[in-house]
């Protein structure tokens, strides 16, 4: 773990890539998550870097780089395999320990407290969206009135 001297706060896009690396760097080989990553979602870490790091960039730093929508990928990952509470937890924990071991301060505790925001709203909405819809291949059970 890095003394507390070397680690300074997110400061630009160089220290979000950095923290989006190395955390994608656990996840990717998680034996809980990992997964859903490698065998549901096929990420190609390349060309997801840049992105998520612009979601980042503008949560964290008010960059505006980030336009896209993230919760339709997560919808459509949900529909391949159910995302549980455990996920979130998972991906939680992953996060808040690859932010705490690289940086520290304001910056840093927003983006452990934004993480937090968005699994719980993703989680709530997939929830919403799995309640509502019949599991693929699941009987269906309807009232006859014959």
């Amino acid at each position: 773990m890095t003394q507390d001297s070397e680690r300074h706060d997110i400061e630009d896009r160089a220290d979000v890539e950095r923290l989006v690396r190395a955390f994608y760097g656990r996840a990717l080989t998680d034996p809980i998550i990992g997964f859903l990553f490698v065998d549901i979602a096929h990420l190609d870490l390349e060309e997801h870097v840049p992105v998520i790091s612009s979601f980042w960039e503008t949560i964290l730093l008010g960059a505006q780089s980030y336009s896209g929508g993230a919760f339709a990928v997560h919808a459509s990952l949900n529909r391949q395999v159910p995302l549980r509470s455990g996920h979130f937890e998972r991906w939680l924990a992953l996060w808040s320990r690859t932010v705490d071991e690289l940086f520290v301060g304001e910056r840093a505790e927003l983006a452990k407290s934004h993480a937090q925001r968005v699994a719980r709203a993703f989680h709530r909405r997939l929830q919403g969206l799995t309640d509502e819809a019949p599991p693929a291949g699941g009987l269906t059970i309807t009232t006859w009135n014959g």
